[in-house]
């Protein structure tokens, strides 16, 4: 039954000529698969409409061939044969009654055209301005240039309806759209009547807008995606001016939907962005305009978006990070199941999917882009087998997920822990600064699993292989994670380094036990995800010296990836952290280490009262490899499958376990496919010429 305060959250609401069956709005996001894997994204967006959106939007589409960003993988709408793929996805997003949206992107200075091989067209010549800095510049367009992008505009925007979308949105946000471009005087420095003041910076988009209405308003409505502020001082698109472009354009769009500036700053993970965080670039615009507006923050709370809804800020309820890690969330909320809730914890992992051109992970919801590839739907599971019960051995992330996922099926399920709370890894990790949120992998799996009556949890339950003869289950899920080495083993040793005996080494695994080094301490990091910047701020906050040594040329290289590296240099640096990059450590010494350069090899001495290595983990399979050793004696146990996973099998982030963890569930009992593949793809059709 729903909480009668959540009701406005599914008020109708009109958008132009259309009607939103409720406020949910799963803005455009990415996935890694856009035209690769059009089924698959097709899928996905299917599976949202079924969790109870009003809107559903795809993610960035290339509207023509002048303007692409390869290497990322996106949607392309260049022609007609294009329709097709994309009619499938917007079938699906109205297969339960959202309007679909597709979002015509031209990205200008930032599409290099590395496939078409097209010069790159901007509103003024500049160079590229992509992740990979390409050595690639776009000329200016012409002012025949801008006629022949407003037909294109117009011709995309007849596919889209022929495609059957209900919506279109027109990308001007992060950076990435002409639009922005031309807003912008940082990108538009022209001296025509498309460039200089404010009035003609805006010309474009009203072109464009009045071209599209003119072709298919009668029946589509026309969003405005802009970016809240570039925040890049007098020669960006500010939030003053951004006001003022939508006070003096207030009915240009039948709805306004509004980002902040960078993707960084836009779609920050939770370690630097709380939920609602670009309330106060928003407060207040409703008041220079009568449309719709729609903005985002990582919503999860319906506290909280009811508060946008009830205050004025916001008339629709964003979501690209929560809707991919709880597609039912809008139809959570209106059966009153508050609690069932997957909330994003922020990490960004889905986003490493568009930045790595693969198929994209979520750590909460690992059936995200498995819809159709595997036939996982996020909350229904395939029947149980015919065994009847398993013994998961460890309550990490993967065991946990496992579990949850094997109740239910319908199997009886026994966790047994060696420790005395569940999350593994990450009980310890949300402990970490900035990192809080990130235990709603637990609590969540936690809360799920204590409302079944087939499943028991066993604490302080270290077991070994004769324990698990006795218990007679039938199938032995092993999830015993993995601890931080300290011999230095990574990617630049693979054996291990010298260290000296009365040296004083730490591992992750001795800080967030509470082990702490003091004085002036090194923190070599090999591992360049979040580990090594993590632990830097912590000893900071704990009062010691830090030097972050690392092979890279970037700190928490990985990142890059998760679209907060340049948010951990800058937090290290206010903190006083000592930052190396491109060195390495060769040897470490009872009062200091000695570092390489990655290029030349020349060495020099760092002063170090102790030393944090943050290399490789070991999987703790011991168990594993004992019952593998007593293989003769499962039949008599009882048992008839032994299964390795997460951690324990190949240590990873979070979300890898997650996923080990729910494929382990999902398989278990199922029939052997030999050497066929373990899920679904498609294969671009041959010409035939």
């Amino acid at each position: 039954m729903r909480d009668p305060r959540y009701d406005i959250l599914f008020e109708p609401m009109n958008i132009g000529p259309l009607t939103a069956k409720n406020r949910f709005y799963q803005v455009p996001h990415c996935n890694g698969g856009g035209y690769r894997d059009p089924s698959a994204a097709a899928a996905m967006r299917g599976i949202k409409a079924e969790g109870g959106w009003g809107v559903i939007f795809t993610e960035q589409c290339e509207m023509h061939h002048t303007s692409e960003i390869t290497p990322f993988i996106e949607l392309r709408l260049w022609e007609d044969k294009d329709i097709p793929q994309l009619r499938k996805m917007a079938e699906q997003m109205k297969s339960h009654g959202a309007l679909a949206g597709i979002q015509l992107a031209y990205s200008g200075i930032n599409g290099p055209n590395l496939y078409t091989k097209e010069v790159p067209l901007a509103p003024s010549a500049l160079p590229i301005r992509t992740f990979t800095n390409d050595p690639v510049q776009a000329r200016a367009l012409s002012k025949t240039d801008i006629k022949d992008l407003r037909r294109w505009f117009v011709n995309a925007a007849k596919r889209s309806k022929l495609a059957g979308f209900d919506l279109i949105c027109l990308y001007g946000a992060h950076g990435f759209g002409i639009f922005q471009h031309f807003l912008s005087r940082a990108t538009n420095q022209r001296s025509d009547e498309y460039g200089g003041s404010l009035e003609n910076r805006a010309r474009f988009a009203q072109e464009v807008i009045a071209d599209i209405r003119d072709a298919v308003g009668d029946t589509m409505a026309l969003t405005l995606r802009v970016s809240l502020d570039e925040t890049i001082g007098d020669l960006g698109f500010s939030n003053a001016e951004v006001r003022d472009f939508i006070e003096m354009n207030k009915d240009l769009p039948d709805l306004w939907d509004l980002a902040q500036g960078t993707w960084e700053d836009c779609s920050g993970p939770s370690r630097f962005k709380d939920e609602a965080a670009q309330h106060q670039l928003v407060k207040g615009i409703h008041e220079l305009t009568d449309k719709p507006i729609v903005g985002v923050g990582r919503f999860t709370s319906p506290d909280v978006m009811i508060k946008q809804i009830n205050s004025g800020v916001l008339d629709f309820i964003g979501c690209a990070r929560p809707s991919i890690a709880d597609p039912f969330l809008p139809k959570k909320i209106e059966e009153g199941r508050i609690e069932d809730i997957r909330e994003c914890i922020g990490c960004n992992i889905c986003i490493t999917g568009d930045m790595t051109m693969s198929i994209s992970r979520c750590t909460q919801n690992p059936t995200f882009m498995e819809e159709w590839r595997k036939g996982w739907h996020p909350e229904k599971m395939n029947p149980k087998g015919k065994s009847q019960n398993v013994l998961v051995v460890g309550a990490g992330p993967a065991g946990l997920e496992a579990a949850w996922a094997l109740a239910r099926r319908g199997y009886d399920v026994a966790i047994a822990e060696a420790g005395r709370e569940l999350g593994g890894r990450v009980s310890k990790e949300c402990r970490l600064p900035g990192l809080s949120a990130w235990g709603r992998v637990k609590d969540y799996r936690a809360y799920q699993l204590g409302q079944r009556a087939n499943v028991e949890t066993y604490f302080d339950s270290r077991l070994s292989a004769a324990d698990i003869l006795e218990f007679g289950f039938e199938n032995i899920a092993i999830a015993t994670g993995a601890q931080w080495r300290r011999d230095g083993v990574a990617r630049q040793h693979v054996v291990p380094m010298p260290i000296a005996p009365d040296a004083k080494v730490f591992t992750p695994d001795d800080l967030m036990d509470g082990h702490l080094p003091s004085g002036h301490v090194v923190i070599y990091d090999d591992d360049h995800y979040y580990m090594g910047g993590v632990l830097a701020e912590l000893l900071i906050k704990s009062g010691a010296k830090v030097t972050l040594i690392t092979p890279s040329a970037f700190v928490s290289d990985w990142t890059n990836n998760t679209l907060e590296q340049a948010s951990i240099h800058v937090r290290l640096a206010e903190l006083g952290v000592e930052i190396v990059l491109n060195r390495g450590v060769t040897q470490i010494h009872r009062d200091h280490v000695i570092s390489n350069c990655t290029y030349t090899g020349r060495t020099q001495e760092f002063a170090a009262d102790g030393v944090v290595i943050v290399g490789a983990r070991s999987g703790n399979d011991q168990v594993y490899t004992d019952l593998l050793a007593r293989q003769s004696d499962w039949g008599d146990a009882g048992i008839k499958t032994v299964k390795l996973f997460g951690d324990a099998e190949a240590p990873g982030p979070i979300a890898w376990s997650t996923y080990a963890g729910h494929r382990y569930a999902r398989e278990l009992d199922g029939e052997n496919i030999g050497d066929a593949l373990p899920f679904r793809r498609e294969i671009t059709q041959l010409a035939l010429d």
